[in-house]
């Protein structure tokens, strides 16, 4: 596919920054500093990668001011080198725009309204009441409730589930495999048996938030589960009933977050970590990957809960004596307790 090519000065102007050496350098497409060539801008926006400038073929390159004198090839001084890639790598690589229409293989329920501009694949089963937003991409094999509503500019992938009466936001991107609104995990024990809790919530989704392939968020038992403006979701991540992420979070794979767990705003969550039921997390608050919240986090700051990494030889020693804790700690206090006597 043959791709517009755009010269420095004109990305410059799109998308601000200073352009240091040929601005007529004329760039098609993004790279990274090992890999780009001629035609290719690349970005430094780690310092670990820095020897790689000597060594790269790009064209061109983006960079922030303390590295503007570090190489002599065309560049883009900018405050943000990774967000300037970002803003830059979505301009060259657009996604496709939606192709207004409905297959025939899709089902359409009573009283669905399909607003201008719907793309909706083959396959597609939309219920009855649902309303999809002007512009929105429903893709092949999904599947929206009764009920439903998509805002606009929406894009669902493959084989998407939305549950009945969920409400999802304008420019949200859902992943293949996600599922939204399936029932909450409750349950009641009576004389020996359990009880199923029906989910009666929803979840409501805010604007602009991408959720990654095969996450899960499920319906609240009574009051709704929130997703809020601008939270960005990875792979395989359980959100279970009732929880609320606080809006421009991220939270990396692999979490668990357990019900009625309240995330603040502008919150990172690192992969596999978990988050126990009805716990506050403040607003700002970074968790390590695989670290378990088992309290509530009341103050902003970057938290860890795991144990070094290390040779399996000196984990084990190490676990060992993580073991006995409480008895060294007696021990720790008595000789404490001695060497004050030792003092007089």
């Amino acid at each position: 596919m043959k791709r517009t090519a755009y010269s420095l000065k004109d990305i410059a102007a799109r998308f601000g920054g200073s352009v240091q050496g040929d601005s007529a350098v004329l760039i098609s497409q993004i790279a990274t500093l090992d890999s780009a060539q001629s035609h290719q801008i690349a970005f430094l926006a780690n310092s670990k990668y820095r020897a790689q400038l000597d060594k790269t073929s790009a064209g061109a390159v983006i960079l922030g001011a303390a590295d503007a004198d570090a190489t002599t090839r065309p560049r883009i001084v900018c405050d943000n080198p990774y967000a300037y890639f970002a803003k830059l790598s979505a301009f060259l690589n657009p996604l496709p725009v939606a192709v207004a229409g409905i297959h025939a293989s899709a089902v359409i329920g009573e009283g669905a309204v399909i607003s201008p501009g719907v793309q909706i694949d083959a396959h597609v089963v939309i219920g009855e009441g649902a309303h999809i937003g002007a512009n929105s991409v429903i893709m092949s094999g999904c599947n929206i409730g009764a009920g439903v509503v998509i805002g606009e500019n929406a894009r669902l992938y493959p084989r998407v589930v939305i549950y009945h009466d969920c409400v999802l936001g304008n420019n949200l991107i859902a992943h293949s495999g996600v599922v939204i609104g399936a029932d909450g995990f409750g349950i009641a024990m009576e004389e020996g048996r359990w009880l199923k809790i029906p989910q009666i919530g929803r979840v409501v989704i805010g604007d602009d938030v991408e959720i990654g392939a095969n996450t899960t968020i499920d319906r609240g038992a009574l009051d709704d589960t929130v997703i809020e403006d601008d939270v960005k979701l990875d792979n395989q991540i359980q959100i279970a009933h009732n929880v609320r992420v606080g809006a421009h979070t991220a939270i990396a794979g692999c979490v668990g977050i357990a019900g009625s767990a309240n995330i603040g705003r502008y919150c990172r969550i690192g992969g596999s970590a978990g988050i126990l039921g009805h716990l506050q997390i403040a607003d700002y608050v970074e968790v390590s990957s695989f670290t378990l919240v088992g309290k509530s986090i009341r103050e902003r700051g970057s938290y860890c809960g795991i144990f070094p990494f290390s040779k399996t030889q000196t984990w084990r020693k190490n676990a060992a004596h993580v073991r006995h804790l409480d008895e060294m700690a007696d021990r720790i206090k008595q000789l404490e307790q001695q060497i004050e006597l030792l003092k007089k």
